[in-house]
């Protein structure tokens, strides 16, 4: 989201651009530094799951296009919080549209997730898909489509939903699988694999995807939903391996084991998304930063910028694995 407000703030000087953030843990300000002076660029802090104050901000602000980042998003802990989960991707969605839809906005985008769709080995989802999500965090992002694509069908506010493949590059908080292993290398620390590590992701860079939610901007049709896919796809031993040899300047097996610790897995961990991205192509968008091209900026980025994030070191621990929903908690 911190990519796409920078390139808003300075592509469209005409614009007002507000950024709207709680500053939870993985949250950084300085993601937002480049911009923070623009004369087009406003913050707030403030949470979407507060209606009154979600409401005065659309009358004070006369706002015309919302883009929907905000959301809990981290897998593993969406098992230990899964109440929370919900509060905050189903309520807090539920809230925002709905003051977007009383305050007439032109446009309100959806961002969901590639893994709406659950897991699959051999079947490539496309738009049409049925949504069959195994996890809290899928399930809390599948049912606040749900809640959105609604106002579609009930008033014709015009909603665009967009599911995308894992992004990854600058800015992202390292709790995160790529940044996570960075920045567990760069401290001389192991890999942490769950499981096999035989589960594949597609991996989208930050700047791709900016283009993409701009073309979306332009050219979503309402109603629509959008897959804004890859087909750069990796499993997450090779990952490591990857990093490993980029990072510790090794092409050695034995090293490279040496460098990974497999850990207990999540209770359900799928093991593919593959996404049929033709529409977005026919809206005219596609990927262009090759992946060497990609996680060589993200790990020169790491290497400065790690302590971003006053808990940055909380986020390299290995997250334990718990009975599913074992632990509920509300918000």
């Amino acid at each position: 989201a911190s990519h796409v407000v920078v390139s808003l703030v300075k592509n469209y000087p005409n614009y007002l651009i507000i950024n709207l953030d709680k500053l939870d843990y993985c949250a950084s300000l300085k993601n937002l530094e480049t911009v923070s002076e623009k004369e087009n660029y406003k913050f707030i802090q403030g949470d979407i799951c507060e209606p009154d104050f979600i409401k005065q901000l659309f009358e004070t602000e006369k706002i015309d296009i919302v883009l929907h980042f905000a959301a809990q998003t981290h897998v593993d802990l969406s098992f230990w919080h899964a109440l929370e989960f919900t509060y905050v991707n189903v309520y807090g969605t539920n809230v925002l549209v709905a003051a977007a839809h009383e305050a007439n906005v032109e446009k309100f985008v959806y961002v969901s997730t590639d893994e709406v769709y659950g897991g699959s080995t051999d079947e490539e989802f496309d738009e049409s898909s049925p949504k069959r999500p195994t996890n809290p965090y899928a399930s809390s992002k599948a049912a606040a489509e749900c809640f959105v694509q609604s106002y579609w069908e009930r008033y014709q506010f015009p909603v665009v939903i967009t599911r995308s493949s894992n992004v990854y590059g600058p800015h992202q908080y390292p709790e995160k699988v790529i940044p996570k292993f960075i920045s567990l290398l760069q401290h001389n620390r192991k890999c942490c694999i769950h499981g096999s590590g035989l589960q594949r992701r597609n991996f989208l860079y930050a700047t791709d995807v900016v283009e993409a939610f701009l073309t979306v901007l332009k050219e979503g049709k309402p109603g629509e939903i959008y897959n804004i896919g890859t087909n750069f796809e990796m499993s997450i031993a090779q990952l490591a391996k990857e990093l490993i040899h980029l990072i510790k300047k090794t092409s050695s097996e034995s090293e490279m084991e040496h460098w990974m610790d497999y850990v207990k897995d999540r209770p359900t961990n799928d093991l593919r998304y593959p996404m049929n991205s033709e529409k977005m192509h026919n809206l005219g968008w596609r990927p262009k930063v090759p992946w060497k091209e990609g996680i060589k900026k993200t790990i020169e980025w790491y290497k400065e910028n790690f302590h971003n994030w006053e808990n940055s070191e909380a986020a390299l621990e290995p997250f334990p694995v718990t009975e599913p929903f074992a632990q509920l908690s509300g918000p």
